[in-house]
């Protein structure tokens, strides 16, 4: 009996994908579980995969035309069905895990195999990689209205950018391209959509806002001894193919002081008025994804892993985040947030809350500051720390605390080796 593969609400705020690519076609056979396609949401690239084995029977979208959940994406059958289109009728739903569901339909309402599923209005078919979408997304460009110049008309990085350089040319000059260039009162200004990841960011950060009243605390750790750990077993980490950051020390070091200062890796059950203390240790990471913004993978029960696995798992993140492949569950279960502005060179920031957590530490850049110790001046390496916290949860002294441990944590990074 033909089955009918809808693309499923995964939750998170997302109501369509892009196809990315199909690999199979109709008439192909598949097995279950194997992976049949890629889709792209404004969170990720996901595969799909088959629930059932069979015969593909119809496949409803092309690549890179665009699903609304719910929507079927293909249909399954046996060798020698037909895709069928049932009467109106409240569906009967068949469970195939997280990743979708098939909708079954009855066997009375199977009145003819020659009755066809109607055809799903489709966008014009739009053929380029995932690198070249995100290109033309931060760009704000219309990839249908671009003709490709790549192998069978895909639409390469050269194609996004020249139309951009044709879209920057005054209305009148190039009336075929949409322009997004409008006029106030003062001049030209852009229109650019929110959409994609910024939108996904847009909805969290007023979430976040909406519910936490944020306070921020500031201080700044002497990491002379760090610096010298770090440079000292980057070599053992390179010698295993990994890269040895500051992050997975600061990692340690937090879930030592969470562990002194519980209230910081909690949530703020509002419904129940409960602050629901969580007994294990997510960190969060922010990931800067080619200048769209931010996506926040999740180290999960680092307390657990040594500072090396850390950083292998940190890099194995970074990179997936980079590419857009990382799964939903990579992001989710975080019990407390770090973001890295330093990397870029800020000192000081206030961050906000990855809701529903209850903080999140922001690291500044490492620099050369003078300072007074014993009596003398020396030049010592420092590392500005910003902890923004709920102060719903936690008051201003309960959070310096905090603060303090984690810089007493860093000043004997010896210690974080060995959990």
């Amino acid at each position: 009996m033909p089955k009918e593969f809808k693309f499923p609400d995964i939750g998170e705020g997302i109501t369509e994908g892009e196809i990315v690519r199909w690999h199979i076609k109709e008439g192909d056979k598949v097995e279950e579980h194997q992976v049949v396609g890629e889709v792209e949401t404004d969170k990720a690239v996901a595969e799909i995969p088959s629930p059932y084995s069979g015969i593909v029977l119809k496949i409803n979208f092309k690549e890179g035309e665009t699903v609304k959940v719910g929507q079927t994406l293909f249909v399954i059958g046996e060798e020698g069905e037909k895709a069928i289109a049932p009467k109106v009728k409240a569906p009967k739903f068949t469970a195939a895990g997280a990743v979708g569901y098939l909708e079954e339909a009855p066997e009375e309402e199977m009145k003819s195999a020659s009755v066809v599923i109607k055809p799903v209005t489709a966008e014009p078919q739009v053929l380029a990689t995932p690198i070249v979408r995100n290109l033309a997304k931060q760009l704000n460009v219309d990839m249908t209205k671009i003709t490709g110049t790549g192998p069978e008309g895909r639409i390469t990085e050269d194609d996004v950018k020249k139309s951009v350089e044709t879209k920057t040319l005054p209305e009148e000059k190039a009336p075929a391209i949409k322009i997004t260039k409008k006029y106030d009162m003062w001049g030209y200004v852009d229109h650019m959509p929110l959409k994609g990841i910024r939108k996904a960011i847009a909805k969290h950060m007023t979430e976040s806002v909406r519910h936490i009243p944020h306070v921020t605390t500031m201080d700044e750790a002497d990491v002379n001894v760090l610096v010298q750990l770090r440079k000292q077993e980057k070599v053992k980490a390179q010698e295993e193919g990994i890269k040895l950051t500051y992050m997975p020390f600061i990692m340690k070091a937090i879930i030592a002081a969470l562990k002194e200062f519980p209230l910081l890796n909690s949530t703020l059950d509002e419904e129940n008025e409960d602050i629901i203390v969580k007994k294990y240790y997510n960190i969060g990471f922010a990931v800067d994804v080619d200048g769209e913004g931010l996506v926040v993978p999740v180290i999960k029960y680092a307390d657990r892993k040594s500072i090396f696995d850390i950083a292998k798992e940190l890099q194995e993140l970074s990179d997936k985040a980079r590419e857009r492949k990382l799964d939903l569950n990579d992001m989710r279960g975080s019990s407390f947030s770090i973001t890295n502005y330093g990397s870029i060179g800020g000192i000081f920031a206030t961050p906000i809350i990855n809701y529903p957590d209850s903080a999140i530490l922001g690291l500044g850049r490492i620099y050369d500051k003078p300072v007074a110790i014993e009596g003398k001046v020396e030049i010592r390496k420092i590392l500005p720390l910003s902890l923004v916290f709920d102060h719903r949860i936690a008051d201003g002294a309960y959070a310096t605390r905090f603060l303090n441990s984690v810089m007493r944590q860093l000043q004997d990074p010896d210690k974080l080796l060995e959990t």
